[in-house]
C-alpha cells in the first residue's frame, strides 16, 4: 500500500513519469501478488499474479499489443511472473525457462519490499521490467551467473515489428561483500509501425557493501552505481546525429545509491538520484495525458511529442527512511525531487479534460475558454462553438513525499 502527496496538487490526482507512483493524494493499492515456485523433479515453474496498480500502469508502456488482433495486455495483464522449465545437472546448474519472466535490466527489483528506495532513479523507471520469451539460465560456478534471452521484445507482450529481440545477463559475485551485473539488450525492432529501427542498451552495475559491523548502532553501508548506454539506428534515426541516418536517437544515464542500516537491520536511510539524456524519448515513460498509453503515443500524440530527436533530459534525488520491526514488513517514508528540461510532470491543472473523464480519443483536443493552463473550466464541448483548445498542465518540476506499508512472506 502507498499514499503519495505530489506538491504539484494535480487537481485529477493523476501522476506520470513514474513506474511505481500513480495517483496524489490517495491511499492506493500498488501490487498484490500470490504465487510461489514449484518443481517436481527436474521441472520448474515459477507463478506470481500482479493486482493493483502495477496491473494497469505496467502495462500501458507497452505499444506492442496494439499490431493485429488478440489483447494481449488484457490476457496478461494480471501475471508479474509465469513461466516454466526444466533444470539439468550440468556444471553448476542449467535453467531453460520459457513465458514472462523479470528482465532486472536496472538494479531494482519489480518488487518495491526488495529495494532500498520507492520510487528509483530514471534508468530503473525507463528500462525494462519484464520480457516475454525463453530464459536460459547458465551457472559455470557458484559465483557467476549467465543468462541468455529470447523475447518478443523490449518489455512486451508481442512483437511491435517482426524481429524479435536478444539479451542477456552476466552476474558475478566473487566475494559476500560485491556484486557485479550486467544487462545487454540487441536486435529488436521495438517502435511501433518502425520495422527497421533497431534498439541496443547495455546497463550494468555494481553493488558494494563496504562496512559491516553488526554489533554497532550503524550496522552497514552499502552503495550501488548504475550506469547506461544505449541508441536506435535505422528507419529516419541514428546513434551519432548529424548523419545521413537522421537525427541522434540515443540514451545515456546513471544512477548512485548510498543505504546505511541501524540498530541491528530495523532501521534503513537511502540517499541517492541520478540523472539520463534520451533524445528521440523513446525510452521516456508516456505522460497520461486524456488516457495516452505507449500504443496511441506511437502516431505521435500532440500532448507530449515523441518525434526522432526530441530533447529529454532529466535528473532526480530522494532520501528513503526505513522502519523494519520484523523482516517480512518494512514501513517506508520517503521524499523525491525531480527535474526535466521539457514540461513532463502533472501539474495542478492536470492531465485529463474537464469534466475528469478521458474523452476516449487520446488525440482529440479537449475545449476550453483559450487558455493553456489547464486550470480553467469547461464552456464548451466542441472546439467549433469556443475555439479554445485545452492542455494539460506539464511542470518541469515535481516534488513527492510518500508513506508505504510493504508485506512480503
Amino acid at each position: 500500500m502507498t499514499y503519495t502527496y505530489d506538491f504539484n496538487k494535480p487537481i485529477d490526482n493523476s501522476m506520470g513519469g513514474s513506474s511505481e507512483l500513480f495517483r496524489s493524494n490517495e491511499i492506493q493499492l500498488e501490487q498484490l501478488g500470490i504465487g510461489g515456485d514449484f518443481h517436481l523433479d527436474n521441472v520448474r515453474a515459477r507463478f506470481m499474479t500482479q493486482f493493483g496498480e502495477y496491473s494497469e500502469a505496467t502495462i500501458r508502456n507497452d505499444p506492442s499489443y496494439a499490431k493485429g488482433q488478440w489483447n494481449l495486455n488484457d490476457a496478461d495483464r494480471y501475471l508479474a511472473e509465469a513461466f516454466g522449465g526444466y533444470h539439468i545437472n550440468w556444471m553448476k546448474g542449467m535453467n531453460i525457462d520459457a513465458g514472462i519472466f523479470m528482465s532486472y535490466v536496472g538494479l531494482f527489483s519489480y518488487y518495491n519490499f526488495d529495494n532500498w528506495a520507492y520510487q528509483p532513479s530514471y534508468v530503473s523507471s525507463n528500462t525494462p521490467w519484464f520480457f516475454e520469451g525463453v530464459r536460459i539460465q547458465i551457472f559455470p560456478t557458484h559465483h557467476l551467473k549467465i543468462e541468455p534471452w529470447i523475447v518478443n521484445g523490449w518489455q512486451s507482450y508481442a512483437s511491435s515489428n517482426s524481429r524479435k529481440g536478444l539479451g542477456g545477463q552476466i552476474k558475478y559475485t566473487p566475494y559476500p561483500w560485491l556484486n557485479i551485473v550486467s544487462n545487454n539488450y540487441g536486435l529488436g525492432h521495438d517502435d511501433l509501425y518502425t520495422p527497421h529501427r533497431a534498439r541496443i542498451h547495455t546497463d550494468n552495475s555494481v553493488e558494494l557493501k563496504y562496512y559491516d559491523k553488526p554489533g554497532n548502532g550503524l550496522d552497514k553501508i552499502a552503495l550501488t552505481f548504475t550506469g547506461d548506454l544505449g541508441c536506435e539506428f535505422g528507419g529516419g534515426v541514428s546513434c551519432h546525429g548529424d548523419t545521413k541516418g537522421g537525427p541522434k536517437q540515443s540514451f545515456i544515464g546513471y544512477m548512485l545509491y548510498n543505504r546505511f542500516w541501524f540498530h541491528r537491520d530495523m532501521f534503513g536511510l537511502t540517499l541517492g538520484g541520478g540523472q539520463i539524456n534520451n533524445p528521440g524519448r523513446y525510452l521516456v515513460l508516456i505522460p497520461p495525458i486524456n488516457g495516452e498509453t505507449a500504443a496511441t503515443a506511437s502516431i505521435n500524440s500532440p500532448y507530449f511529442t515523441f518525434n526522432p530527436g526530441d530533447p529529454f533530459k532529466a535528473w532526480d534525488t530522494s532520501a528513503t527512511f526505513d522502519y523494519m520491526p520484523k523482516q517480512w514488513i518494512t514501513f517506508r517514508f520517503e521524499g523525491d525531487y525531480r527535474h526535466a528540461n521539457v514540461p513532463y510532470w502533472s501539474g495542478a491543472g492536470g492531465v485529463t479534460p474537464p469534466p475528469g473523464t478521458n474523452n476516449n480519443s487520446p488525440t482529440q483536443y479537449a475545449c476550453m475558454d483559450g487558455t493553456a493552463s489547464g486550470a480553467t473550466t469547461l464552456t464548451s464541448t466542441t472546439c467549433a462553438n469556443d475555439g479554445g483548445v485545452w492542455h494539460p498542465d506539464l511542470r518541469r518540476d515535481e516534488i513527492l513525499f510518500d508513506v508505504d506499508l510493504m508485506v512480503k512472506f
